[in-house]
């Protein structure tokens, strides 16, 4: 599982790291504007803030919903520790949504 996920990283992050080496040539030759890269990593960000928050609230839902299944008498206790660990995740994915926000206000 790992190792699968090392290789789409790699994979999807090639293609990046060799236009942002060219970018000084052939973006000034192709006509490509900072802009472009700006709105690129904008929703780059977000996207991967977006999927990063599903995958780990949805981790927390279903540890908390397994051991609310094994010890019904402790909902109450892993409640609140839930409802937090949600909170923290969520408050990730809005602060990239920020930083998202603060490169859309780089374009011209």
């Amino acid at each position: 599982m790992k190792k699968s996920l090392l290789v789409s990283a790699a994979v999807l992050l090639a293609p990046m790291m060799a236009a942002a080496a060219d970018a000084t040539g052939a973006a000034a030759a192709s006509g490509i504007s900072d802009n472009a890269y700006f709105a690129l990593g904008a929703g780059i960000a977000i996207g991967i803030a977006a999927l990063g928050g599903a995958l780990g609230q949805g981790r927390v839902g279903a540890s908390a919903m397994d051991g609310i299944a094994r010890n019904p008498q402790a909902s109450n206790v892993m409640f609140v520790p839930m409802i937090v660990g949600l909170a923290l995740i969520e408050s990730l994915v809005i602060y990239a949504l920020v930083i998202a926000f603060m490169l859309q206000g780089k374009i011209h």
